[in-house]
């Protein structure tokens, strides 16, 4: 409801609108109401059912009060109203349930504050107060603001710890940097997204993919899950007998609303969505490969690594070795790096203790493993995400001549790199001509 708000035809909006179910918080609003100056008879009998009634065939006004006293289910009630409420309309509730839980569930929901009745005079007025100044508040264009960071998380195998990577990442994005940050699960139905920040995923990407023709800046405040207040989450548990059809239209027009209302997205991106839906990465700023060194995940690298460098040729492609053990690795780094043909760029160590707990505590495995050397890791990929920006900048103000130690530099990638046994051995086990074929003895 408090969604990017528009200034043309705000003038004609009222300026306040109540509705409430008891004579004591009528009298209560009337007077408030008087006080500022406003009209007494826009304060309303009936509640949030009346005031949902009357939105749908009149303009929201700037500030409105419902009551909820009579609401069987509050929150499925105010995704109701959002769909009356015109964008920008600051939203004060009250009720007779004193539940912080379901507090905190309501402003997440998009509504401005809830209040508990009896109604107190001077605390309506404060808080009238505040949602005058919420309304007021310049909306700067977000396209006047830092430019946005998007990033894709793929996952070469099962288990290799993409959605730890995800969120951890998401966090860092918006308690390290400070910036808006949309959380985009696409596992609609094992997604552990919401999960690791201990929330409830909600039913918004699911009626995102049902209902794409809905997607606009008010569903995406509505929809997604507040993790806090420059963290949000899209994500679902869809029934697993319920088979999602789309096309993919309605995530890309998810990642087009993310663009303008966040400063970074996010996505986790099962790999076999790859296939499905291609488009999904062609605007990705950032891609990052999250791999652990095994024979099958060094298959798989290889071939992820080839198709983003066919399809996605304008991201920056990160690999991220997830969960190492130190001392028990399949193949060695030197290894592993010679058969994919590159380095690898970040290194994370696993720790199962600090696993454990970011999983019993319900946080993310960054905010937990603050100074370890698995969060020395994570903050390392954060300022690896970040340097896309900055490089992407100084390209702009950079002449166009190149230097020529530069001419060297890319005179000396392209020679070809030095061989030994082992990594001869490996690719001919992957195949150079990706046939998937194992090489026998």
């Amino acid at each position: 409801m408090n969604a990017p708000w528009k200034g043309a035809g705000s003038a004609a909006r009222d300026p306040f609108q109540a509705f409430t179910c008891d004579d004591h918080s009528f009298d209560v609003i009337r007077s408030v109401c008087i006080e500022m100056g406003w009209p007494p008879e826009k304060v309303n009998k009936g509640g949030l059912r009346n005031a949902v009634q009357s939105l749908s065939i009149s303009a929201s006004p700037q500030i409105l009060f419902v009551d909820l006293s009579e609401s069987g289910d509050p929150l499925n009630d105010i995704n109701g109203l959002a769909e009356v409420c015109e964008p920008g309309t600051v939203v004060i509730a009250a009720g007779q349930v004193n539940d912080v839980r379901l507090y905190r569930d309501l402003v997440a929901s998009g509504i401005q504050d809830y209040l508990l009745k009896p109604l107190n005079a001077d605390h309506l007025r404060d808080t009238i107060t505040q949602a005058q100044a919420v309304f007021m508040a310049p909306r700067t264009d977000a396209s006047t603001e830092r430019p946005h960071l998007s990033a894709a998380i793929i996952g070469t195998r099962g288990g290799a710890g993409a959605s730890t990577i995800a969120t951890s990442l998401a966090w860092l994005f918006s308690e390290k940097s400070k910036r808006t940050t949309a959380l985009l699960d696409l596992d609609v139905h094992f997604g552990t997204g919401a999960l690791a920040m201990d929330l409830e995923p909600g039913r918004g990407l699911t009626d995102a993919i049902e209902n794409p023709g809905r997607i606009d800046g008010l569903f995406i405040e509505r929809a997604m899950v507040r993790a806090s207040d420059r963290l949000a989450i899209l994500s679902a548990e869809a029934p697993i007998s319920q088979p999602m059809m789309t096309d993919g239209g309605a995530y890309h027009q998810l990642l087009d609303e993310f663009r303008t209302a966040f400063e970074c997205s996010v996505v986790d991106l099962p790999r076999a969505m790859l296939i499905a839906h291609p488009h999904l990465i062609s605007d990705a700023n950032v891609t990052i490969v999250v791999t652990e060194m095994t024979l099958a995940a060094a298959r798989d690298s290889i071939r992820i690594l080839s198709w983003l460098k066919s399809n996605a040729p304008q991201s920056r492609v990160i690999v991220v070795a997830n969960r190492v053990h130190p001392t028990a690795l399949e193949i060695s780094r030197k290894d592993f790096e010679q058969s994919i043909e590159r380095k690898v760029d970040i290194i994370v160590p696993f720790d199962a203790r600090l696993a454990a707990q970011a999983a019993k505590l319900g946080k993310t495995l960054a905010e937990v493993a603050k100074g370890s050397k698995t969060g020395l890791g994570l903050t390392q990929l954060l300022e690896e995400a970040l340097g896309v920006l900055d490089e992407a900048g100084a390209a702009k103000s950079k002449p166009k001549g190149s230097s020529l130690m530069g001419k060297f530099t890319d005179f000396r990638s392209k020679m070809p790199a030095r061989k030994d046994k082992k990594a001869a051995v490996l690719r001919r086990a992957f195949g150079t001509g990706m046939t998937g074929q194992m090489y026998d003895g």
